[in-house]
């Protein structure tokens, strides 16, 4: 039996044990006790109010007189069923007279009308999860995870795990995202222009709540990353989609009234195509001449199987403008909320300070574990690792689509998924409820457009978390329910 909080004061002039029962009468009154469970006996309440067990006994012998309760041989001591007529009254009491209407209370978001990703709670019971953003939880690093957490509470690292950083970060892991992460991708930075962040998610909507005013205008890729336009909405700014092809974004020809551009161009999410070179410096010259900021979202570009990354959009000349998120999470687990965030100085000092008075800062444990794992190489050995996994995962699903769909896949060579698109006809919402009944977990595709009703014949695979024995199987079942569905 949990602590009941019933209180007693003394020398208030009334006998504690009558303190007592007016306080268990109306703790029964307001449905504070559970009916079906039995009181606290008389040793645990009188330990846990400080009193003699003889005060408890007489509390209860007057309730049990009064018919508040009942005893029952061998179970203990129970609310009288007869009370609770009493406490449904009491109920519907407090909803006539004291309800709250919270749906006028709760102010609207402006992106109330937008579709939203929905993963199915249970994924990982089915037992052919193509589904994206998760990883599979034997692959994650749990030894060495572990060993970098218990470090971080010995000395020296003690401090800086369990400390109130105010609006500080931890300056281990800044160093090794200087010194060790950001090169690999082209990017050479001090210090002062990283931010720590809950996942790159937290980092957009830090951006969206500092630079964009209401009214602004946001250019998203079309289709695109849906989580981000919910975010640019939410900040009162005006989403404006933009096509995408085998190429990337197609840049317009004019950005003027485009205060912010959102991209992924390593690997455009969903699709996974790369932006090209020439693109990317078509919108660098563009955002330059209408003085447009963008936002780089990295979240993956460690995972490419053929030929060498492409070097970050925030690595060209004339990047100023670009500002780059990065994230732990699709490489290690998205449980552990870690991200962060690249930019000029003076943006990071505003950031900074936007986040302190939001979540103050990340957990400093997990930030110092996170340097101490970079520091170690295994961060590097896991990242090549989890890219050799992953590359006979991606190899196995393009097989097994092209062996099994009636048309033709040519994925991207990257990513964590693999997006699908079909014949006209086929209709992706009702694939996936179909491809649910035989245990396959897919991505609807048609959501990550801006006009979703017209785009039904796309899905999105996710290969992360999938065992990769289950590929093949999966995927035949799932081309059972095209047939099905085609039908």
């Amino acid at each position: 039996m949990g602590r009941t909080l019933i209180s007693i004061e003394r020398g208030a002039g009334e006998p504690i044990y009558q303190q007592l029962r007016k306080a268990l009468e109306h703790a029964i009154a307001s449905g504070a006790l559970n009916p079906r469970l039995p009181l606290p006996s008389s040793r645990e309440l009188a330990r846990e109010l400080g009193v003699s067990r003889n005060t408890v006994n007489t509390a209860y012998q007057e309730l049990h007189a009064q018919g508040f309760i009942e005893s029952r041989p061998r179970r203990g001591l129970f609310i009288n069923p007869d009370m609770l007529t009493h406490l449904d009254q009491h109920e519907e009491h407090v909803t006539t007279t004291d309800f709250v209407d919270w749906t006028r209370r709760i102010r609207p978001t402006p992106d109330a009308g937008m579709p939203e990703i929905a993963k199915i709670p249970d994924w990982d019971r089915y037992p052919f999860p193509f589904v994206a953003g998760q990883i599979e939880a034997e692959s994650f690093p749990r030894l060495a995870w572990a060993r970098a957490l218990r470090d971080a509470l010995d000395p020296p690292h003690l401090h800086y795990s369990v400390r109130d950083g105010i609006d500080e970060d931890d300056p281990l892991l800044v160093q090794a995202l200087c010194r060790a992460v950001l090169p690999a991708r082209g990017i050479e930075v001090n210090p002062d222009q990283v931010l720590i962040t809950l996942g790159s998610q937290q980092g957009l909507d830090l951006l969206a709540g500092t630079l964009l005013r209401p009214g602004d205008t946001v250019g998203v890729e079309d289709p695109g990353y849906l989580d981000a336009r919910h975010i640019f909405a939410r900040a009162g700014a005006t989403v404006a989609p933009m096509p995408v092809d085998g190429s990337g974004l197609i840049p317009s020809p004019d950005l003027a009234d485009v205060h912010l551009l959102h991209l992924t161009p390593s690997h455009h999410s969903p699709t996974n195509v790369t932006l090209t070179i020439g693109r990317r410096q078509q919108l660098l010259a563009l955002a330059r001449r209408h003085g447009t900021l963008i936002i780089e979202d990295d979240y993956d570009s460690e995972f490419r199987y053929q030929g060498s990354p492409t070097p970050a959009l925030k690595a060209l000349p004339d990047s100023e403008r670009v500002i780059y998120l990065g994230t732990f999470s699709k490489f290690l687990a998205p449980g552990l909320r870690l991200g962060y965030l690249v930019a000029a100085p003076e943006l990071i000092r505003e950031l900074r300070n936007q986040r302190r008075y939001r979540v103050r800062h990340p957990s400093g444990h997990v930030q110092r574990a996170m340097a101490l794992l970079i520091e170690s190489g295994q961060y590097h050995r896991t990242v090549r690792r989890r890219r050799t996994q992953l590359q006979r995962k991606w190899q196995t699903l393009r097989e097994a689509l092209n062996e099994t769909l009636p048309w033709q896949a040519d994925p991207p060579p990257g990513g964590v998924s693999i997006w699908v698109t079909g014949p006209p006809e086929l209709d992706c919402v009702e694939l996936a409820e179909l491809a649910l009944r035989r245990g396959v977990v897919i991505e609807r595709g048609d959501i990550y457009f801006a006009d979703a009703t017209a785009h039904r014949n796309h899905f999105r695979l996710g290969f992360a978390a999938i065992p990769h024995s289950a590929i093949r199987p999966g995927i035949i079942q799932l081309g059972h329910a095209i047939d099905q569905q085609l039908r």
